[in-house]
């Protein structure tokens, strides 16, 4: 049996396999374009994975129109007759690839990849703060000194570039210079 993926798009899920095209709801990528679509589950092989953590990669083909669907009214008796039509507009998609082949082709392609983020870790970070959620730095970040806050901030605007991180941090510099 075939590796198959159930994906959400446009805020309606599909069970999509490798090479598959289908129509979805238009998306803001245009033409020839590629995006990661979030992945529900990805099954095959007489096994399911519920939180997988493989990523399926799409293009879009084309934007196109849906059939025209011809809608009427009519109240008897009244002469009231109205029509009007309606298209869909929708974007068709090819699946490239689902799990680890994507996988497989990004660590044939970078091979020094994790030596150099290792080198990436800036000095005087906290201990384990790649590994911490925005909750979690909210929480620490008050009991930090201000190099490692520093540290921090320079490794979320260099890497992380999570909104709700930089704010807490830097509300906890600013509390710090206000100290």
């Amino acid at each position: 049996m075939n590796t198959y993926a159930i994906i959400s798009v446009g805020g309606k899920q599909y069970r999509v396999s490798e090479g598959q095209t289908l129509l979805v709801d238009r998306l803001k990528h245009g033409a020839g374009k590629t995006f990661q679509p979030t992945v529900l589950l990805i099954g095959g092989n007489g096994s399911t994975d519920l939180s997988p953590s493989a990523t399926v990669t799409a293009s879009v083909v084309a934007d196109v129109k849906g059939d025209k669907i011809r809608i009427g009214k009519y109240r008897p008796k009244n002469g009231y007759k109205k029509h009007t039509g309606f298209r869909a507009s929708l974007s068709e998609i090819r699946i490239e690839s689902i799990g680890a082949a994507a996988k497989k082709k990004k660590e044939s392609a970078k091979p020094e990849a994790p030596a150099a983020a290792a080198d990436d870790h800036v000095k005087g970070m906290p201990k384990d703060y790649e590994g911490l959620t925005v909750a979690q730095i909210k929480e620490q970040s008050t009991g930090w000194n201000r190099p490692m806050l520093e540290a921090a901030l320079e490794f979320e605007q260099a890497h992380g570039k999570r909104k709700g991180a930089i704010a807490a941090i830097e509300h906890a510099l600013a509390e710090k210079e206000s100290d």
